[in-house]
């Protein structure tokens, strides 16, 4: 349990937040929402004791343990993998270190045997016999093998560490755990594994996450920090959402009346218990239902982005073949013989274990790059917009963000182009700052703003929602949703492909699958795992 009393962080003139009071309670999971620099990860970190409050107190329940998800990469480099997980539970880890200490002693003596003996109860009562098990156990559904447990933390990738860390954090089932941003760099496996565990996780969590999908997956409660406010409603990230906006079109409608609005209120609720109830990520946490509260529904302040992809001409039937392309860097392939007619009405997800692969596919179909071998055609009616992983080399320059949409437009119009910059929430002098100044989220909304401009009637999408608020993650997937034209993307959101694709395209190095269904029955889908299982296997 964790308790928050009259807490306020204040920075200069700048008050992050303000008066907060909650309780968070064991078997509860709370997602941390917010708009990039709303102060999401400074919370966890007053929390955890990171950050002093500038008023205010954080208390835990009694003899409770806290784990917190930890960021620095490099902090374990001399350690073992294995005893990295272990060192999470500092109690246990520092009565194991006692103990080895006391049995390598020359000249262990009677006191050193009592102490030995005293020591050996508390290590059976906190179930140490287990730890090392348990923690080889978590590293595994991490997808940490086993031939690394005992290899140096210094000698891991950057994504076997986040797992690694991600592990320490979970072992030993703290009382209190602090999770930020835990799916980055995580493939979908391993975050299903992890959804699955924090479902069934009867102790209290905190997590901030951009994934809609994991948050649906694993919170009872939404933590909304929200122009200096922090709220606490039931249920997760989709009625949060929902029941916002409903409560927002009912404020802006005067005329309904009070009982009229609280009948669709209850109307609502009871459509979206029906929903959850029957959706194929619904574990223990059901219960969330059952606290569902109209009076907790309100409209939020958030300011969504207004994204509108409008064609300027209608595509024809002929839109894209690609025939056996392949690719190899530095002797590794990429792909190889892949081969597929895009159709009208396609909105395709390109998939692959391997990110560089889809990366390099995005670019030889936007025109960046040439294959080894093979071929791509596009149809004469095609228009399409390109928005890559990497938009560096668009902002190395010290244009205004003004003077570089108009580079896009046809129309350089002040008026003109500040419709497009309004749209992406940026408005009065902002449109004059430097481009080479903005930050990751920014320079996206830019990208964003230049695509919907263009007018395309295809779009070839790398990653859309990185660096974006979950404001700009909503209103792009809801834009992509209703675009009338043509969608090639890659993404690591679930939800984004979930809701936007109809079909699936899995690249490996020995050929590829094709499908259309839904992101989530492909990846329930026993014979297309097979048949990736052989792919992905097999020598080139």
């Amino acid at each position: 349990m964790i308790t928050v009393s009259n807490l306020e962080v204040q920075y200069g003139k700048r008050v992050l937040f303000k008066d907060v009071n909650l309780k968070f309670t064991p078997g509860n999971c709370y997602g941390v929402i917010g708009a990039n620099g709303a102060g999401k990860s400074t919370f966890l970190k007053v929390l955890s004791g990171e950050v002093t409050p500038t008023r205010g107190s954080v208390a835990f329940g009694p003899h409770e343990r806290l784990s917190v998800l930890k960021q620095d990469h490099f902090e374990y480099d001399e350690c073992t993998v294995l005893d990295t997980v272990l060192m999470g539970h500092q109690p246990l880890w520092s009565l194991m270190q006692e103990k080895n200490a006391l049995y390598a002693k020359a000249d262990f003596s009677e006191e050193d045997g009592i102490r030995a003996g005293e020591l050996e109860e508390k290590f059976a009562e906190m179930d140490g016999w287990n730890a090392e098990s348990d923690a080889a156990e978590l590293l595994s559904g991490l997808g940490i093998r086993e031939a690394l447990h005992y290899e140096k933390m210094g000698s891991l990738n950057a994504k076997e560490k986040v797992r690694v860390l991600l592990a320490q954090a979970l072992f030993g089932k703290p009382d209190n755990l602090l999770l930020d941003e835990p799916t980055n760099d995580l493939d979908v496996n391993t975050i299903m594994w992890l959804e699955n565990y924090l479902s069934n996780y009867e102790n209290t969590v905190l997590v901030v996450s951009h994934d809609r999908h994991f948050l649906d997956s694993v919170s009872t409660h939404i933590i909304d920090i929200d122009y200096s406010d922090i709220n606490l409603f039931s249920g997760n990230y989709s009625f949060w959402y929902e029941s916002s906006q409903l409560a927002a079109r009912q404020l802006a409608n005067q005329n309904k009346k009070a009982e009229e609005k609280k009948k669709e209120l209850l109307e609502f609720i009871q459509r979206f218990s029906a929903n959850v109830a029957k959706s194929k990520q619904t574990t223990s946490r059901k219960k969330m239902l059952e606290k569902l509260n109209i009076e907790e529904i309100k409209p939020s302040m958030r300011k969504y982005p207004g994204i509108i992809f409008q064609p300027s001409r209608e595509a024809g039937t002929k839109i894209l073949a690609v025939d056996s392309l392949s690719k190899t860097v530095n002797g590794e392939t990429l792909f190889s013989n892949i081969s597929f007619a895009v159709e009208k009405g396609d909105k395709g997800a390109f998939l692959s274990r391997e990110p560089r692969a889809v990366t390099a596919l995005m670019e030889i179909i936007a025109g960046n790059d040439k294959p080894d071998t093979g071929m791509v055609e596009w149809g004469v009616t095609i228009t399409p917009a390109y928005l890559p992983l990497n938009n560096a080399s668009f902002f190395n320059n010290q244009l205004s963000i003004l003077d570089w949409i108009a580079q896009f437009s046809d129309d350089t119009s002040e008026l003109y182009l500040r419709g497009y910059l309004g749209k992406m929430l940026f408005s009065g002098d902002e449109i004059h700052k430097r481009v080479n100044v903005l930050s990751g989220g920014e320079k996206m909304r830019c990208m964003i703003a230049r695509m919907m401009i263009q007018q395309a009637n295809t779009l070839i999408l790398d990653s859309p929602t990185n660096h974006l608020d979950l404001e700009s993650i909503q209103a792009f997937n809801n834009a992509l949703v209703s675009f009338k034209g043509i969608v090639l993307m890659t993404s690591h959101d679930h939800e984004f492909i979930n809701t936007v694709a109809n079909r699936i395209i899995e690249i490996t190095p020995n050929g590829m699958i094709d499908k259309y269904m839904e992101y989530d029955d492909y990846l329930f889908d026993e014979r297309v795992q097979e048949n990736l299982s052989k792919l992905y296997s097999k020598k080139s």
